[in-house]
């Protein structure tokens, strides 16, 4: 249960001048598990965070200024539980809205648009060991889009039925991989979403092409189970990579079992054609003691298919380096999430 607060002096920093018509929200999630992951030959124990969902602590507020506008702050940093990090800033997300009949205008550090179906559409939610983004690649370009983009300019359609869309444009302001134009639509009524998504990191700086991501996803909720795929394709300069996922999540009481399969293919004009060739299998179940608190287990295993030392760069985790083409990486992990 995330906790109102009335816009205080001490917290006047982020909300301004409060009113009765003005809130903020303290909210956040402390998440940490225990993993061992195998690169290779190697295994090794590490206490991980973000394995369920991502650690975050975070302010947002809404000011309602009549006639059916609101203007509204977002800002969002990730923690290290693990050890405690280094200090907090807001590189999740930092943003400021304003919101109405015509939909939203957002602006600042934000998910980029073609993110979303990444995370909208895999079981494990971009999260832990069986997330689909362990074989995304961003093939060596520089491009620093792929989840988020400093920046940014996005306009939200507003609501329209099961009709939904974004579009973003961000400004590169001299740092290569960062300027980007994307954008999302989308269908979602009853059991049925589905999306499709576009964006573009232009060349600037090292770069020496554009980085395109092309992606779809849909979910299908049948009651006793909801199934979940994906397609995507990115593309720069001479190469290429593809990624396919089949999912699903089976409630099971106050448990929820998810299962994917992800298939990633990938080609190099210059390099060697399978550069990119891997296959992950994962699964796990979480168990929620209330609505805020959740215990979680989850297996999962990559195989890499690459010839090249530097196609078998695909892992379900952080650990030792893998040196040699096609290694497997494999690991689980048990852990805990509390949100509040």
């Amino acid at each position: 249960m995330k906790k109102s607060l009335l816009a205080l002096a001490a917290l006047t920093a982020f909300a301004g001048v409060a009113s009765a018509q003005s809130s903020v929200t303290l909210f956040g999630i402390v998440d940490l598990s225990v993993n061992s992951v195998k690169n290779g030959s190697v295994t090794q124990k590490l206490m991980s965070s973000n394995q369920l969902n991502s650690n975050r602590l975070g302010f947002r507020g809404v000011e309602d200024l009549g006639g059916g506008m609101k203007a509204g702050f977002w800002i969002e940093g990730g923690m290290d539980n693990d050890t405690g990090g280094t200090g907090q800033t807001w590189q999740r997300r930092s943003t400021v809205s304003l919101m109405g009949g015509f939909g939203e205008i957002r602006l600042g550090r934000d998910y980029t648009a073609t993110f979303w179906n990444y995370t909208f559409f895999d079981p494990f939610g971009t999260n832990g060991l069986g997330n689909v983004l362990n074989t995304v690649s961003t093939l060596s370009s520089g491009a620093t889009t792929l989840v988020r983009a400093n920046n940014t300019v996005s306009y939200f359609l507003p609501a329209m039925g099961g009709l939904y869309g974004q579009l973003q444009v961000a400004a590169g302001e001299g740092i290569a991989g960062n300027k980007y134009l994307g954008g999302r639509i989308g269908y979602a009524a009853g059991p049925l979403n589905v999306a499709g998504a576009w964006g573009k990191t232009e060349k600037d700086g090292a770069m020496i092409d554009d980085y395109t991501d092309m992606n779809f996803g849909a979910s299908y909720n049948m009651g006793f189970m909801t199934l979940m795929g994906q397609y995507s394709k990115r593309e720069y300069s001479t190469r290429d990579s593809k990624s396919m996922l089949l999912g699903m999540t089976v409630p099971m009481g106050s448990g929820t079992l998810k299962a994917s399969y992800v298939k990633s293919s990938g080609t190099s004009v210059a390099l060697t054609p399978d550069l990119y060739d891997a296959t992950q299998i994962a699964i796990g179940y979480q168990y929620d003691l209330s609505k805020r608190t959740a215990l979680y287990g989850t297996y999962s295993r990559v195989n890499n298919d690459g010839n090249a030392v530097t196609g078998a760069k695909f892992t379900v985790g952080s650990g030792v380096p893998m040196t040699i083409g096609g290694e497997t990486s494999s690991g689980y992990n048990v852990g805990i999430r509390h949100s509040f």
